[in-house]
């Protein structure tokens, strides 16, 4: 992967991660995250969130092709999911907790 890739996934990744290790690792504890997404045992959000905080806890000179590639992948989710945003509150909404599970909450500023 080129320094102007690696330069790209590092910014939609950093526009579309919101939350810190900490709060995304606190999220992936509850029964909420849990609830949410597709795959048998773990989600793939679920388990997508677990690589996003590795990521987030990983020296930038340190990170690999492969985390990278997850970069852009989380990116492009948040992207394609923020805009199926449902009408009204969200807060306690699976959209939101579906997004969350990404590294995003749409209820921060």
């Amino acid at each position: 992967m080129s320094d102007e890739d690696r330069k790209d996934a590092e910014e939609r990744f950093g526009d579309a991660v919101n939350m810190t290790p900490k709060e995304l690792e606190d999220w992936l504890e509850t029964d909420e995250s849990k609830s949410v997404g597709v795959g048998d045992g773990e989600s793939v959000g679920h388990r997508s969130g677990r690589r996003i905080v590795e990521i987030l806890r990983t020296k930038k000179a340190d990170r690999t092709d492969d985390d990278y590639e997850h970069m852009r992948k989380v990116a492009g989710y948040v992207a394609r999911h923020a805009k199926q945003r449902p009408e009204g509150d969200v807060t306690d909404t699976k959209w939101r907790y579906s997004l969350m599970n990404w590294g995003n909450d749409p209820e921060k500023g």
